[in-house]
């Protein structure tokens, strides 16, 4: 099956409130021969020519980095993204997402590589003028020109529109002189343009392409930082900078619409580099399991050790669900049109949401996943000649780049909330049913999965229902001032999350029939959902009880008890057949 199903059909958040059946979601298992093919070229190159060097780029080699950016230029990655008509190849976004997937484990390589190819090229693909794009996309494409992304600025992170560069156009017509500074940008030593971000006459925020060579432009130092030290972190430094009329990219004024839709990009691809990264040192932390002896028995063999493995295993497995699954969803939405900018940006705009989940839940597997490999090495992993310790550093990043997760979290309520207002998505109606549904002696929708996984989708479709319900008591509470109650909104972009994170991995595991019911794969979706429904069900408490009190609350909480009902798990158990395949492995098993 392709990228393409029924799913496709479904709008961004909607699986909030439809059921999608197995069949429907794209996973790895469907990944075609090309695909495949894509996946080992870009893992075979990273193993001949890139992590052999991991000590000199870590020491700051510009040229080397260059250089190895080339090389991918040959192969035809940088310009995987950009049309055919501009020098690309047009590819489609599952093999993007599987060529950036095999790229995490380079770290600081990826960062470079990532920036360049996203962030640093696709505002022209996107939003370019013809001519732009025949100017810079060829040369992009083969690696002659590096790409940056220069947003931030030392007042304005977050808070991105409230920017202070100024762009004011000479008398002529003819050029703009941008003033201002920006910080912390990414491969900004070696890059030769800057896509950066200025307000013409103090108030219409609008997007420029920055040439190295531009008068006025002045690089700062590298900045010393905690991680990702081999990737190049500097400031830019604007004193009447002369940018060319034709430089300016898109309209004046809509610099924003630029801005969000890359960071949508951003988020769908940095999720798939995590997703690489965290496999990576998951190898090395069963690897060393295995090798390292104590008290006559390898680690792997002790019951805790077990339990770390298999935990690390189970969030991988729903992280990469996830992932593709999301995938699979803007390539269904394309319908081939890969070549055609404004559906790509369309369908990436389309799935902001699952983009920002995705961003948001594999960032923080990743950092789960380092942190544990740290503790399977003990006092070896707090040692710098170690993996453990590099990887550690390296990883915390990803949950400050694309906006941090708690930007994120009030995106994904905020996107949300937004499509309901705007007749997009039916949430308020829904969450509505789900409240004259605790009136029913039995809530409707009981038994009504049939085959593989049955009552574990059934326990994500109340789950959901819990979740409605939550929303609904919050935003009948506080109305329009919702806006302020952060807490309560990273609470409900939680639970979301844990919802899109159950189904993805249940659904997956249910692709395998009856046959796979004992099978890996469901053993780890449903190791995963017994842990996450106890967490689903204490972030609802937590936003009944900030939007209600008294008997209210307890009459809230008891229809909560109706939704989210469960037996525990025998967790050791399953917990100690994952890591039995994983050690036997050696890997990430699937």
């Amino acid at each position: 099956m392709s990228a393409k199903g029924s799913a496709a059909a479904t709008r961004g958040g909607g699986f909030l409130l439809e059921e999608a059946a197995p069949a429907d979601i794209f996973t790895p298992e469907r990944l075609t021969e090309e695909q495949r093919l894509a996946a080992r070229t870009m893992q075979e190159f990273l193993e001949r020519e890139v992590l052999p060097h991991t000590k000199t780029l870590e020491g700051k080699d510009w040229d080397l980095t260059r250089r190895l950016i080339r090389r991918l230029g040959d192969l035809g990655v940088l310009g995987a993204e950009i049309p055919e008509a501009y020098g690309g190849l047009g590819l489609d976004k599952i093999t993007s997402l599987v060529v950036t997937e095999r790229l995490g484990p380079a770290a600081s390589f990826a960062v470079s590589v990532g920036a360049h190819i996203g962030i640093g090229t696709l505002p022209i693909v996107f939003f370019g003028t013809d001519e732009q794009k025949r100017r810079y996309l060829p040369r992009l494409a083969h690696g002659d020109l590096i790409g940056a992304y220069a947003l931030t600025e030392p007042t304005a992170g977050s808070d991105a529109m409230a920017n202070r560069t100024s762009a004011t156009r000479t008398p002529d017509g003819s050029a703009y002189l941008l003033t201002g500074a920006k910080q912390f940008i990414t491969n900004a030593a070696f890059a030769d343009l800057f896509i950066t971000y200025a307000k013409v006459d103090g108030e219409q925020h609008t997007a420029f392409i920055v040439e190295r060579s531009t008068p006025g432009l002045t690089v700062g130092d590298e900045e010393h930082k905690m991680g990702i030290r081999g990737s190049s972190t500097a400031s830019l430094f604007f004193d009447q900078a002369r940018v060319p009329a034709e430089n300016l990219l898109g309209e004046i004024g809509q610099g924003h619409k630029v801005a969000f839709n890359i960071l949508n990009v951003g988020r769908f691809n940095l999720a798939a580099g995590a997703l690489g990264a965290a496999k990576t040192a998951f190898r090395e932390a069963v690897a060393y399991a295995k090798e390292r002896r104590q008290f006559g028995r390898p680690l792997a063999a002790f019951g805790l050790i077990k339990q770390k493995l298999a935990q690390m295993a189970v969030r991988l497995y729903v992280g990469e669900s996830m992932v593709y699954r999301t995938g699979g969803l803007v390539d269904g939405a394309l319908g081939g049109m890969h070549d055609d900018s404004g559906a790509v940006m369309a369908a990436l705009e389309e799935y902001a949401v699952e983009c920002s989940i995705n961003k948001v839940f594999v960032s923080e597997v990743l950092d789960y996943v380092v942190d544990e490999m740290v503790q399977i090495y003990g006092g070896y992993g707090f040692i710098e000649e170690y993996p453990a310790a590099r990887a550690y550093r390296d990883a915390r990043i990803n949950r400050l780049f694309e906006g941090t997760n708690e930007i994120n979290r009030l995106l994904i309520t905020g996107m949300l909330l937004r499509r309901a207002q705007r007749g997009q998505l039916p949430l308020i109606p829904a969450a509505r049913a789900v409240a004259d549904d605790l009136l029913n002696p039995a809530l409707a929708g009981d038994g009504r999965f049939t085959g593989p996984l049955a009552g574990e989708r059934q326990q994500v479709a109340m789950a959901k229902k819990a979740a409605l319900f939550a929303a609904g008591v919050a935003l009948q509470k506080h109305l329009v001032a919702i806006e302020e109650q952060q807490e309560i909104l990273a609470w409900l972009a939680d639970m979301v999350t844990e919802i899109f994170a159950m189904e993805s991995a249940v659904l997956r595991a249910a692709q395998a029939g009856p046959a796979g019911e004992e099978a890996l794969p469901a053993r780890l979706a449903r190791a995963y959902l017994h842990e996450a429904l106890p967490r689903v069900e204490g972030l609802a408490r937590q936003v009944l009880a900030a939007s209600a009190e008294g008997e209210d609350l307890r009459t809230m909480l008891a229809g909560l008890r109706r939704f989210i009902r469960y037996v525990p798990l025998n967790a050791v158990a399953e917990w100690r057949a994952i890591a039995d395949r994983v050690t036997e492995a050696g890997r990430y098993p699937l």
